[in-house]
C-alpha cells in the first residue's frame, strides 16, 4: 500500500507542478495557441531534468538534488499529509518547484538552453520560474 501512496504522491507532485508552469506561461503570454504550449510544458521540463541528471558536465549537485527529489517524493510521508485536502498535495508541488529552480540556476542559463527539448514560449515560461535571465532562443 505504501508504494501505492508514494506513487500516487510523485504524480500529484508532477501535477502541480505542471500546473504552476501552465499558470505561469497563461498569465505570463495570455495568447492564442498558449494552451497547447501549456500542455507540452511538463514533457519538455521532465525531458529537460532528464538530459541535466545524465550529463557528465552538470555538477554533483545537480544529480544530487533530483535524486533528492526522487527520493522525497518516494516516500510515504510528507511535511503535510496529503489526506489534507489541497494542502497534502501543494507541498509536493512547492518542493518540486523549489528543487527545479535550484537544478536550472545550478546548471546555469546555458547548459538549460542546451539541453531544453521544448519551444520558445515554454523556455521562457521555465526561465521566469526559475529566475533565470530572460533570453532568446536563436
Amino acid at each position: 500500500m505504501t508504494l501505492v501512496t508514494a506513487l500516487l504522491s510523485l504524480a500529484a507532485g508532477l501535477l502541480l507542478a505542471w500546473l504552476a508552469l501552465v499558470v505561469v506561461l497563461l498569465v505570463m503570454c495570455p495568447r492564442k495557441g498558449a494552451l497547447s504550449e501549456a500542455l507540452q510544458l511538463l514533457p519538455d521540463t521532465l525531458r529537460l531534468l532528464r538530459r541535466l541528471a545524465v550529463d557528465p558536465e552538470m555538477p554533483r549537485g545537480v544529480r544530487v538534488r533530483l535524486g533528492a527529489l526522487l527520493a522525497y517524493l518516494a516516500l510515504p510521508f510528507d511535511l503535510v499529509p496529503d489526506f489534507v485536502p489541497v494542502l497534502g498535495y501543494a507541498d509536493d508541488a512547492i518542493v518540486v518547484v523549489a528543487v527545479l529552480r535550484s537544478v536550472v540556476r545550478l546548471a546555469g542559463p546555458d547548459a538549460v538552453h542546451r539541453h531544453w527539448p521544448g519551444s520558445d514560449e515554454g523556455f521562457a515560461a521555465l526561465s521566469r520560474l526559475a529566475g533565470l535571465p530572460q533570453r532568446t532562443l536563436d
